[in-house]
Order: C-alpha cells, then sequence, then structure tokens
C-alpha cells in the first residue's frame, strides 16, 4: 500500500495547498496531511483549528478520489512523523526554483535517516505559484480580500480575525 505523507503548518490552507492534496491523492492508496507545529512561524490559526480547517476540505476530496485522506498533527521530525504513519511516500509541494533549493537539502538529509522513504515533488499549479500562507496572513491581517486565495471555509475563518 502507497502511503503519502504530505507535511506543512497549513497556516492557513491555501488553494494551493489544496491543489497539492488533490494531485497527490492520484498517486497513493492513502493519503495523510502532517499538521506541524512551528511556533517560530507565528502561527495565526491554533493547531486545532488548522486540522479542523483542513479536515472539512479533505472530507470533500476522499469521496472525490475513494481513496482514505486523514490529518495528524506533528511536531517532531519530519521523518519520524512518516514512520509513524507508516508512509513510504514524503510529498512536497514546488511553487519556485527558491523553493527547490531548501527542499533538495532536507530530501539528503531525511534519506541518511531513512533510505526507505522516497519524496516526491509536485509542482504548484501556475494559477497558485504565487499564493503562500504567510502573504495570505499578511493580507488578512491589513484587511485585505484573501477570496481568491483560500477555500471558503478558510475565507470565513480570516474574516472574522480582521473584525
Amino acid at each position: 500500500m502507497r502511503i503519502g505523507l504530505y507535511p506543512g503548518t497549513f497556516d492557513p490552507l491555501t488553494m494551493g495547498h489544496l491543489d497539492i492534496i488533490r494531485r497527490a491523492a492520484f498517486l497513493v492508496d492513502k493519503l495523510v496531511v502532517g499538521v506541524a507545529v512551528n511556533n517560530s512561524k507565528s502561527p495565526m490559526f491554533s493547531l486545532q483549528e488548522r486540522v479542523k480547517m483542513i479536515n472539512e476540505e479533505i472530507k470533500i476530496l476522499e469521496a472525490e478520489f475513494g481513496i482514505q485522506i486523514v490529518t495528524h498533527p506533528f511536531e517532531n521530525l519530519l521523518i519520524e512523523c512518516a514512520k509513524d504513519v507508516k508512509a513510504n511516500i514524503i510529498i512536497r509541494g514546488l511553487r519556485a526554483v527558491s523553493d527547490f533549493e531548501y527542499e533538495f537539502q532536507m530530501v539528503g538529509m531525511n534519506r541518511v535517516l531513512s533510505s526507505e522513504i522516497e519524496t516526491v515533488f509536485l509542482m504548484a499549479d501556475n494559477s497558485f505559484q504565487s499564493i503562500a500562507s504567510k502573504l495570505v496572513k499578511e493580507i488578512a491581517r491589513l484587511g485585505g480580500d484573501t477570496k481568491k486565495f483560500v477555500p471558503n471555509s478558510v475565507y470565513k475563518r480570516l474574516k472574522k480575525i480582521k473584525k
């Protein structure tokens, strides 16, 4: 069974993240969305809120693709999280060439830690390449419209934060 792990902080979940989840669903028999605890990124939403937002969206995708898609919060090493969920594939989304440099280093380190787990890169769809959670948060904090960048359930939450 091919179990994929798509990790990230998802703060907030964006249309770009959903694009990668949707496309990863074609590659695996089960997809785990690993929701990272990363306090150094100054999260806008709590871990529980991020998991809830993702769960709302993946219910729709599970039905669409006929595979199991689950969330798994984690705050240990990515490779240890992959082992915890029995993933044999780590899925990483790339928006630009600059993302690749960091990801390339991470793959090398992860291969040393566990050579049984492969990393697969998925390039973001052209229409989502400019979307970054960091920028979405900034737009929301400054009262801008984030509707084009996030799913509706996330948009509603972001609107509440602005007020």
